[in-house]
């Protein structure tokens, strides 16, 4: 990738992560920018957001059974 193209990537991530944390939406950094590079590639981002609401759904239920678990989802 040339400098010039990577330099708007970043700042066009910079602005969708800035537009994240003022929805408030809980993405971090690197989560987004995979969701933006499932979408660049094709993938429906309603199909997307979908599946981030459904595992953070799972994500509550598991730690209502196991309290001590560990975090790694958004």
């Amino acid at each position: 990738m040339d400098p010039e193209a990577a330099r708007t990537a970043r700042e066009s991530l910079d602005l969708a992560f800035h537009m994240s944390n003022i929805l408030d939406t809980g993405l971090d950094r690197h989560t987004l920018s995979v969701l933006i590079a499932l979408c660049d590639l094709g993938v429906n981002p309603e199909a997307l957001a979908a599946v981030v609401k459904e595992l953070r759904r799972e994500k509550q239920s598991l730690s209502s059974l196991l309290p001590a678990a560990p975090s790694s989802l958004p």
